[in-house]
């Protein structure tokens, strides 16, 4: 097939730059500034996503994010990443080690440039270009420029992004489903065991919302004075080691060949892990199934970097950071109890409370955690919530798995559409 250059298919193809000040001048809302963490193959995270005022934002107009851009990672270990820019983070500016491609829509589809790029060949080629080794990742703005992109009239290009683009939409689709059921995990996790709502409402004669009879029953009908303050009566006051086991001992032997996830991996505001790989074994965290992984580093505890383990097979262990407390609750209390309890508000804030060493390199301790004190509810009360938030996780898990095998398919067929395997209509437009 032939094939043409890049640079003479698009309008701008440059990097970004760093604001005067860097992250100091960082505020809570305002133009957003994209940085290489935001990009994924799969889409764009807003986790982290920073913000700058007006004036910082006028100094990079040269740099300004428009509709239909490609953003493509150009630097370090996050290199070749890329995504589209979604139209509610602008207006925008993008940093040093992002680097805007903007296609002339009369020559080149932006969606099919984004296929394009994220195309196991078009990997390949932009890790070979940036090298590595002793020195850092890099991709010119010449390299990127001299990329070879299929010649294909701009409606079989629109054919084409649509066809792969209706997969997008049902991984995407699941993704908020995820974001939903999640959400409604954590709500009731809150309102047993944080806020107590069933026994207010039962104290007030009223029947807990939404809850079932039997369920209801497990509730007491008033409170009682506790050394954590007024708790309901009957539950007790104890340590986070009498429902979670901290550090669990995992066997792993050096050399052996082991699934292997990164602190980039790790979800901020989700329990799933998208992105792991197969890694020799040297030295670090080890988990297995139902584990729950919490970063103990700043920022990364603060930005809430936290992940249940459903992506090993029953018996098989994997690895990771150094800088992940391995957190797993215990026999008779179910898997998902110990991963809403690191999400939940309390205990974030006091394992950050609890954070201790040199500005910059903070960590949590475990031996900090073992001494959160929290109300311990009865254990058949624990496992209704197991019930409960087994199959949120189950329904998670089946979303993001059917995720993962339409991405596959979705990267199959984008060569077979090229090479003309699978005929675009002649009715494309």
């Amino acid at each position: 097939m032939q094939t043409d250059k890049l640079r003479s298919l698009c309008f701008k193809i440059g990097s970004g730059a760093t604001p005067r000040g860097g992250s100091a001048i960082y505020i809570s809302q305002g133009v957003s500034l994209i940085r290489s963490q935001n990009i994924y193959n799969d889409g764009f995270k807003y986790d982290g996503l920073a913000y700058i005022d007006k004036n910082a934002a006028d100094s990079l107009m040269n740099v300004e994010v428009k509709e239909n851009d490609n953003l493509l990672n150009i630097t370090g270990d996050s290199v070749a990443r890329s995504c589209i820019v979604p139209n509610n983070i602008l207006p925008a500016r993008v940093n040093q080690h992002v680097a805007i491609i903007r296609p002339d829509p009369s020559k080149l589809d932006f969606r099919f440039l984004h296929y394009l790029l994220i195309s196991e060949t078009m990997q390949d080629r932009l890790l070979s270009l940036a090298g590595g080794g002793a020195t850092r990742k890099a991709l010119t703005k010449a390299m990127i420029e001299d990329l070879d992109i299929p010649q294909l009239p701009i409606s079989d290009q629109r054919f084409i992004s649509h066809y792969l683009g209706s997969l997008d939409d049902k991984i995407e689709l699941n993704r908020r489903m995820n974001e939903t059921l999640e959400a409604i995990a954590r709500a009731i996790f809150k309102s047993w065991f944080i806020d107590f709502d069933p026994v207010r409402a039962k104290a007030e004669g009223k029947q807990p919302f939404g809850m079932d009879e039997e369920t209801a029953a497990m509730f007491p009908s008033e409170f009682e004075d506790s050394e954590l303050g007024e708790i309901p009566k009957g539950w007790k006051c104890g340590k986070l080691t009498d429902v979670v086991e901290i550090g669990p001992k995992r066997k792993l032997s050096k050399g052996v060949m082991a699934p292997y996830l990164d602190m980039a991996s790790v979800p901020v505001n989700s329990c799933r892990v998208t992105d792991w790989y197969e890694r020799e074994f040297t030295s670090g965290s080890k988990f297995i199934k139902g584990d729950v992984l919490l970063a103990r580093i700043t920022p990364c505890l603060e930005n809430g970097k936290t992940a249940y383990v459903d992506f090993l097979d029953e018996g098989q262990v994997g690895w990771g950071s150094t800088e992940f407390i391995v957190l797993r609750s215990r026999a008779e209390i179910p898997a998902p109890y110990a991963y809403f309890l690191a999400r939940s508000e309390n205990f974030r804030s006091y394992a950050i409370q609890s954070m201790t060493g040199s500005s910059g390199r903070q960590r949590v301790p475990e031996s900090a955690l073992k001494e959160y004190g929290m109300v311990v509810p009865p254990i058949r009360l624990l496992q209704r919530y197991g019930d409960l938030s087994d199959r949120f996780m189950a329904m998670i898990y089946a979303n993001s798995e059917q995720s993962r095998t339409l991405a596959s398919i979705r990267d199959i067929l984008l060569p077979k559409l090229l090479s003309g395997e699978i005929r675009v209509p002649m009715e494309a437009d």
